[in-house]
């Protein structure tokens, strides 16, 4: 089945793309106390919609996305429009690891695609070249909420080192001169709202066109992720945002 048909379909009732609501999304963005002026880069956007929610929260800010995914930023594209934030979102499709800007940035985000430059400790390093002395880097990953399980590892394909602990990951920050002034840890009812949200959506759009060449394909790819999340990993990967400054 086609990735980018697979993705839309399944961010559609969840465009955030990370187990958090657009409540706390707020919440973070308001913990990073910029200007409203600010300059906000978005590593990884995908369809944009943290640094879409950005300009609405810093109503003369603007925001460079960035992502290999010209479909994903089609939508991002279609959705500044609908907003009306079209003329302060400026969209380059390119590997977030070769994006160069002449000016560095108030706040720079990139959650849920740190695995773009090889994980957490990989895009602190990165962020070194984007963001201000005086900047914010808002940054969300995983980490191992319990020791992982057997049944966990085989759902994520990923094994025990691919993450650390919450405790870890702000070493890791620390180590390299991020501290960390507010984290939010995504809690079960989000979750669950992600994970509900990204397999009915397939298994919504399937039953909706039975006729379609990709409909069994998406139910088999919603039925599997389901049984990795319900009988693998859930309650065991953990999620946090981090908001981070120079230490």
């Amino acid at each position: 089945m086609d990735r980018q048909l697979l993705s839309s379909i399944a961010h559609t009732h969840h465009p955030i793309a990370a187990p958090i609501s657009e409540v706390n999304v707020n919440r973070l963005l308001h913990r990073t106390n910029r200007d409203p002026a600010a300059r906000v880069l978005d590593l990884g956007c995908g369809e944009c919609a943290w640094a879409l929610q950005a300009l609405a929260h810093f109503p003369s800010a603007h925001a460079d996305g960035v992502d290999v995914s010209r479909y994903a930023l089609g939508r991002a594209r279609a959705a500044a429009a609908e907003r009306g934030l079209a003329d302060r979102l400026t969209l380059h499709e390119r590997d977030a690891r070769e994006f160069v800007s002449d000016r560095a940035y108030d706040l720079v985000l990139c959650v849920g695609s740190t695995h773009a430059f090889g994980g957490f400790a990989g895009t602190l390093e990165m962020a070194d070249r984007y963001v201000r002395s005086d900047g914010v880097l808002l940054i969300g990953e995983s980490f191992w909420q319990v020791p992982p399980t057997r049944a966990a590892l085989t759902a994520l394909n990923a094994n025990e080192q691919d993450y650390t602990d919450l405790a870890g990951l702000i070493d890791l920050a620390e180590k390299v001169g991020w501290s960390p002034e507010y984290a939010h840890v995504s809690d079960a009812a989000e979750w669950d709202d992600y994970e509900w949200s990204w397999t009915g959506s397939l298994t919504s759009w399937a039953l909706d066109n039975p006729g379609h060449r990709h409909s069994a394909k998406a139910l088999a790819v919603a039925r599997e992720h389901r049984d990795g999340w319900l009988r693998g990993y859930r309650g065991v990967l953990g999620f946090v945002t981090l908001v981070l400054r120079r230490g």
